[in-house]
């Protein structure tokens, strides 16, 4: 069993790593080829509808899990982009994937997809706007903020490595605790004993399952096919639902990662806004 837990661990630490890297690297080079205003241009305007429904647009089209999500937050935040506009991307873009909704649809049913796309869009949007009302953003931390100039960046790939590596310098320790962590609890909690804990159609299930979705770390390609055995073997379709958003949009590793960045009340308040989600949407898929 430790054994697998090491591999898991390994694969993980080194998945995340990759993919952080590699995303960093991406959006690093791409700020010096097309310039960053265009997309701010975008995201920002007086119609707030619009720019809501453009950062959930620029998730759909930014496929990416939870923890590489982080990179394109703190270049977002480093750009000084409105808060509640970052917020919503951060909520919307790990469970909004064209590809993994294309397989949810076929597993799971179109109807099933559709009202799940629209839940986790319009939620996303309510509590980014939430959080940016209540004054969250000034808990974001000072180091991201830190050393940022504004300047006409060019095509740089050296600059451009230099500046991933010093981004994942600082990072890099968190990402191993939130790996190790996750390799843990995904080795010690099979399929089965949640199958056999969340079987039956009780309410408190969906709150429950939300909660226990956090620290599973498992993304949403993952959770897909699972969801659907899961379902097979007598799982109620709400708390299946309500554990696919938790454990896709608050992965235990992204929110390791998210305390780099943010202070712990905006941490906290992140987890629970992300619980309440998958909640709603449970019990939305709960009533019909």
């Amino acid at each position: 069993m430790w054994m697998d837990i090491s591999k898991s661990f390994l694969y993980i630490a080194l998945e995340l790593t990759i993919l952080f890297i590699v995303v960093s690297f991406i959006i690093s080079l791409l700020q010096g080829v097309i310039p960053y205003e265009k997309i701010e241009r975008r995201l920002t305007g007086k119609n707030k509808a619009i720019a809501a429904s453009a950062a959930v647009l620029f998730a759909f089209i930014t496929p990416f899990c939870s923890c590489s999500t982080i990179p394109i937050v703190v270049n977002m935040l480093k750009k000084k982009m409105p808060f509640g506009i970052v917020m919503i991307f951060l909520f919307s873009s790990p469970v909004l994937d064209p590809t993994i909704l294309t397989i949810m649809g076929v597993l799971l049913g179109w109807k099933v997809t559709i009202i799940y796309t629209l839940i986790t869009s319009v939620l996303s949007i309510v509590i980014g706007f939430m959080l940016e009302r209540f004054g969250f953003e000034k808990s974001v931390k000072n180091v991201v903020m830190t050393g940022y100039v504004e300047t006409q960046k060019k095509f740089n790939i050296q600059k451009s490595l230099a500046e991933t590596m010093s981004l994942m310098k600082s990072v890099l320790p968190y990402l191993l605790i939130g790996a190790a962590i996750g390799a843990i609890i995904h080795g010690l909690v099979p399929t089965e004993t949640i199958s056999y804990l969340f079987g039956g159609d009780k309410w408190w299930l969906i709150p429950l399952a939300a909660i226990v979705g956090i620290p599973l770390y498992i993304r949403l390609s993952s959770m897909v096919p699972i969801s659907q055995v899961l379902i097979m073997k007598g799982m109620a379709l709400g708390p299946v639902m309500a554990m696919m958003i938790s454990s896709a949009g608050a992965s235990l590793p992204e929110v390791i990662l998210l305390k780099s960045i943010f202070k712990k009340e905006l941490v906290l308040t992140f987890v629970l806004s992300v619980i309440g989600m998958s909640t709603i949407a449970g019990f939305v898929f709960y009533l019909i």
